[in-house]
């Protein structure tokens, strides 16, 4: 893999850098998706293969993660209930996800994410009061077969690719679980911090990250979510706001992923 140590970046690029963080920490605490961002930036940007750059990804999405569930519990926003049933088939998945991660095809995962994002449009726009409407949670739901089933199959994309799995994970906490999007932003910032401690262990072992990147970006993207949790505490009617913004990014992520 080469020297995973190594920086060589001009000022310009080192701003380019840090701002990316930021935005991306903003984004993956509304919504998700941010790795839409890091992902190209790690390989067009910093010269990383696109195992590396998904390896190391991992870095700032845990990190960033962290912060923000801390930020969401200390002002009162993290609404847990019903969720620990949801968590161990999330980590299985994501075991499971990264270990067939360490060998991805590229152009093929490219198609199947832009595929992903188009259903995952369809099932924004096809029941929108569901999407907006306040926490309705039924902890039995949680306990069903098929809503384990589901939250198997996100955990095992989330550590096969960052990229999108805040999306499928809302889709599913609002629309499986119901959870309202407010309380499901926080269990989803949990959930992909726990997906991808087992994944960033696999891909260290299979010398798949760039420490010195993946440190500096998961510095810039905590300040963004940091950001992010204080925009959801002041936003009137964030169920809304966060649905208008979830259309935006799964619109410019088909259009990523199949264009390039």
């Amino acid at each position: 893999m080469g020297d995973l140590t190594t920086v060589d970046l001009d000022l310009m690029q080192w701003v380019l850098f840090a701002v990316a963080g930021i935005i991306t920490g903003v984004i993956n605490t509304l919504a998700g998706s941010g790795s839409l961002i890091t992902l190209p930036l790690f390989i067009f940007l910093c010269g990383l293969s696109a195992p590396v750059a998904n390896g190391t990804n991992r870095i700032g999405a845990l990190i960033q993660n962290v912060v923000g569930v801390y930020s969401l519990r200390k002002t009162g926003q993290l609404e847990m209930k019903g969720s620990v049933w949801l968590l161990v088939p999330i980590v299985i998945g994501g075991i499971a996800g990264a270990l067939v991660a360490t060998d991805l095809n590229e152009e093929a995962m490219n198609y199947t994410l832009g595929g992903l994002m188009v259903f995952m449009l369809f099932v924004l726009l096809l029941d929108t009061k569901r999407w907006i409407r306040e926490s309705a949670v039924d902890e039995k739901r949680n306990k069903r077969p098929v809503t384990l089933l589901i939250f198997l199959a996100i955990g095992f994309y989330g550590g096969f690719i960052q990229a999108g799995v805040g999306i499928f994970l809302l889709a599913a906490l609002v629309l499986s679980a119901h959870y309202s999007l407010v309380a499901a932003n926080g269990i989803k910032l949990l959930v992909v911090g726990l997906i991808n401690i087992p994944s960033l262990i696999i891909f260290l072992y299979y010398d798949q990250v760039h420490i010195v990147f993946g440190l500096l970006m998961a510095l810039f993207q905590a300040i963004g979510a940091v950001i992010g949790v204080k925009v959801i505490a002041k936003i009137p009617n964030a169920n809304v706001w966060i649905y208008r913004l979830l259309i935006v990014i799964v619109v410019i992520s088909a259009v990523k992923f199949f264009v390039g």
